[in-house]
């Protein structure tokens, strides 16, 4: 499997394999990314997952899908427990890796839900087990005994899991579902007021309690601690625009929902999603790291 997801080497016997591993790829893609929140940890994993399901006596192999599924949960669990500790001694605040998403991800309200920036970061949270079952049976409807065998736990203990996950995320996630065109309106409103300035504007549309957080990597300038309250949220923004005159800022499908996209000269600088909850924004997550910023040259493939 090269750089690019394409499979090298398959011959007669491979055949079946390459068949089952592409008809899976994007499934498979999206498990591994909603767990690490990396795109490229993500495609790492699949190379790996590819790797060893080559390997693998098809003849043996009950259900192709669960078995990949399960390949890509394992080396996933051991990818976000290394990555893990390398975040650690991250510079500043970090923030999933953003991908640039086709519409037919925002049809599917679970799928766009479950990808968003606000909800990798509660996943975040989560302890990594508990981030895989919550990911395989929240999202994916896995069964309980397929779980288990993925994350090397009984069926029981992973029920209990389960809830646990369950009850931790419905306390962070989002307080309503927003429907696409309230969505687009505070992104409309967000964006003609970054645009021009116009502080009392973004407090119209900022929650009293909104939080910013910057992910610059230590490579590019961002707030190294996230600021909270409408009018600091604000006024940086507006001092932002006021120091960048050759900003412009594009609308764009991210992760499954409405996001800004802020070039400079024409070169993707920031990549801005926001959280909306009862018609108000209440996060901005704004990505700096380019290191993060290669996944928004064309879209990524989902699917579950």
């Amino acid at each position: 499997m090269d750089a690019e997801g394409g499979i090298r080497g398959a011959d007669g016997r491979g055949d079946r394999a390459v068949d089952a591993f592409v008809s899976h790829r994007n499934l498979l893609f999206t498990v591994a990314y909603e767990m690490l929140g990396s795109a490229a940890d993500a495609e790492d994993v699949l190379q790996e997952t590819w790797l060893r399901w080559a390997d693998a006596d098809l003849a043996t192999v009950r259900d192709q899908r669960a078995y990949l599924v399960r390949i890509t949960t394992r080396l996933s669990l051991n990818r976000l427990r290394a990555v893990g500790r390398r975040r650690e001694s991250y510079v500043g605040s970090w923030l999933p890796e953003p991908l640039l998403t086709a519409p037919d991800v925002a049809d599917d309200v679970e799928l766009a839900e479950s990808v968003s920036m606000a909800m990798l970061l509660v996943l975040e949270t989560l302890a990594p087990t508990e981030r895989a079952v919550f990911v395989l049976r929240e999202v994916f409807d896995l069964g309980y005994d397929e779980i288990a065998e993925a994350v090397d736990k009984s069926p029981a203990a992973v029920r209990q899991i389960a809830h646990r996950a369950r009850a931790h995320v419905a306390a962070r996630r989002q307080r309503g579902m927003v429907s696409s065109a309230d969505t687009r309106r505070a992104l409309d409103a967000f964006r003609r007021a970054v645009e021009t300035g116009d502080v009392q504007g973004l407090l119209d549309v900022l929650a009293p309690d909104v939080v910013l957080i910057g992910d610059g990597g230590g490579i590019k300038q961002a707030v190294l601690r996230p600021v909270a309250g409408a009018d600091k949220v604000a006024r940086l923004l507006c001092s932002t625009h006021a120091r960048t005159a050759t900003m412009s800022l594009h609308p764009a499908q991210v992760n499954g929902h409405p996001a800004l996209i802020l070039r400079l000269d024409g070169a993707v600088d920031t990549v801005l999603a926001l959280r909306i909850d009862d018609g108000l924004i209440s996060g901005v997550y704004a990505v700096r790291n380019p290191e993060k910023l290669s996944h928004m040259r064309s879209e990524t493939a989902l699917g579950r």
